[in-house]
This record gives structure tokens, sequence and C-alpha cells, in this order.
């Protein structure tokens, strides 16, 4: 087969990190019989940089053309740090993630039996807890109407929803639910929120048309709790924007290291593929990052966007050999010898 992938690398650690992505996609295609073709746009700050804008039209018609695409990070200090910043590098996120109909945002929380204690939670309760995160990505607070009256002393952001919204991301939860345990898990605040009211509603309605599924509904604030608690009860759980946002980061800390999880953005028009780490200024340019989320996140492209199972465990599996031989960056060390980032890299795509 042959792919056209979209490379946004971003800003911070994100180009280093997509580099090493694009060593094991090498490997893979050289090793299954398959092309790439990778095309680079500009996101985020270095964007701003560039051209004033954090989500310039040449990338979207870069990505708009591609099978899919793999993105790095976006952030710079600079824009953190001013609050009066016209134009800010996540801006470029929203922007693609509107633009290009991404709407599922999907996030595996694995663990690693090897880096267990890494854990901040008890080894008794990670051990052998594993599910996915679906997260709603173009509604809620994030997209709904917000401004500021009163002479900017009063500020508002509205959470609003479609039932059509709703039911296109339950229908794509239930569906994965289908093909792992058959336990879906519904987050909502139905109780105070009537955003919630109406998920709760349509998810209800929905259910029977799932018999094979469990469905259960919890709110957000129980969640929060039993992410921590019980990790191992959840195997899909589905939210809103905002509630998924939080949840989804509580939910990267049990594995140990935000370095190991990656996530896919299901879309209308193609699908994007990035770890869920940030742009870790700090580390930029030094190669100590940790690559494997973003190795992991080219193993859900290849099972996500192109179907192809046996590629995708390729590199799990030079992913999880590297972590079992302590081949890894200074973040999974555990006071070893750390190797760099391009190193990890390299020795990924050797394994593949």
């Amino acid at each position: 087969m042959k792919f056209n992938i979209a490379l946004l690398p971003g800003d911070g650690i994100g180009p280093e990190v997509v580099d090493q992505a694009v060593k094991a996609v090498n490997a893979v295609c050289k090793k299954f019989g398959h092309e790439a073709t990778f095309t680079k746009g500009l996101v985020g700050a270095c964007a701003i940089d560039a051209t004033g804008d954090p989500f310039p039209e040449d990338t979207f018609q870069i990505c708009l053309k591609s099978d899919a695409v793999l993105f790095g990070a976006v952030g710079d200090p600079r824009f953190d740090n001013n609050p009066t910043a016209k134009v800010r590098p996540e801006n470029g996120l929203l922007a693609m993630r509107k633009k290009l109909g991404l709407y599922a945002n999907l996030r595996p929380m694995e663990t690693y039996k090897s880096l267990i204690d890494k854990s901040p939670l008890k080894p008794e309760l990670v051990d052998g807890a594993e599910f996915l995160c679906v997260r709603e990505l173009t509604g809620g607070m994030y997209f709904g109407e917000k401004g500021r009256r009163d002479n900017g002393n009063t500020a508002y952001d509205t959470n609003i929803y479609s039932r059509e919204e709703v039911e296109r991301i339950l229908k794509l939860a239930f569906e994965y639910a289908q093909r792992r345990r058959k336990h879906l898990t519904v987050v909502d605040k139905a109780n105070v929120l009537e955003s919630s009211r109406l998920w709760r509603e349509v998810a209800q309605e929905m259910a029977p048309k799932y018999p094979d599924v469990t469905t259960d509904y919890m709110f957000v604030d129980n969640a929060a709790m039993k992410i921590v608690t019980m990790p191992k009860f959840f195997d899909v759980l589905v939210t809103e924007n905002t509630f998924g946002d939080i949840l989804t980061d509580e939910a990267s800390v049990i594995a140990g290291s935000m370095g190991l999880l990656a996530s896919a953005s299901i879309g209308l028009h193609t699908s994007l593929f990035e770890p869920i780490h940030g742009s870790y200024p700090q580390a930029a340019g030094k190669n100590i990052a940790n690559p494997l989320a973003t190795i992991l996140s080219a193993a859900m492209m290849f099972e996500y966007a192109f179907g192809l199972m046996e590629e995708g465990k390729a590199i799990r599996q030079a992913v999880t050999a590297s972590i079992e031989e302590g081949f890894v960056t200074e973040d999974l060390a555990n006071g070893a010898a750390a190797h760099s980032t391009s190193e990890v890299g390299d020795w990924v795509a050797a394994h593949i």
C-alpha cells in the first residue's frame, strides 16, 4: 500500500519526537512492503512566527490531501505568559480540529508490567488496568459562544451540544465497546447541567440498539475518583469535550509517564495521531524527550487509519521490548543509563 502522511511536528519537542515516529513508520513500510510519502506543514507557534496564523491554509490543504496526519505538539512560553496575546498556538489546534472535523479523540490508557512501580497508584490497582477514553472534540465550551461584558469584569463560556453531535460520538463509543470488553461508561453531570441531561437522554435512547454492551452512567466527579481508585472498572469511557480533556490527563498519570500514551482523533476528512503530552519547551533541542508516545501514535495510525493491525502490532512489540530491556529515555530509566530521544527511535526502528 501507498500512504500520504501529513507531518505536523509543531513546537518544542514536537519535531524531535515526530522524527522518531517517522523512523518507525519507515521501518514498518520496509518490513511489510508499503510506501509512505511525508509532507510537512506548520502549526502552532512556529506557524505564527512564519505566517501569523497558527493553522495556515497551506497546512490545512496538506492535511486534506493526506491519508492521515502525524502531529507533535503546540505551545510556547512566550504565549503562555502573555494573557493579552491576540493569537495563540493552541488556537491552531482548535482550528485544526474544527476544519478537519476531528470530532472524536481516542486515548487508550495502557500499563506496562515493567513500569508498574512508576505509577503513583498501588501496584494492585494498576496491574492489568487498560481502558479507552472517547472524548468529543468539536463541541462544548471550547467552541461555544464566549466573551466578556461589564467592562471585562464578567466572563462567560457557553457549553452547547446538538443531538447530532452527541449521537455521532456515542455511536462510535458503542462500536468500540463492542470490539472490546463490551462495557461502556457514559460520563456527564446530568444532575446539574442541561447539556449533560441531553447526553444522558440520547445515550439511554441508543443503548437498547447495542444489547451486547453493558451501559452505565456516571457523574464526572465520581468518574474522576473511580479512575484512581478502581481503574480496572473501565473498558470504554465516553464524555464531552471539557470533561474528557481533564479525565484523560488524569488517566494518563496511571501509566507512570505521559511519554507513553498515544491518541487518535477521528475526523470527517482525515484522522490525526498524536502523543497526549505537550510541547515540553524546557526539553526542546536537548534530545532527552521520550518519543514512545509519538511512536505508539504511529501504531494507532496503522490500525485506525489504514486498518493494518499487524503493522501496528509490530510497532507496539518494539516499544514494549525497548521498555523491558531498559533502552529508554531519562524519564523511565530508574537510575540506569538513559538513552537519547534519537537513540530510542533508532532502537525501536531496528527492532521492527
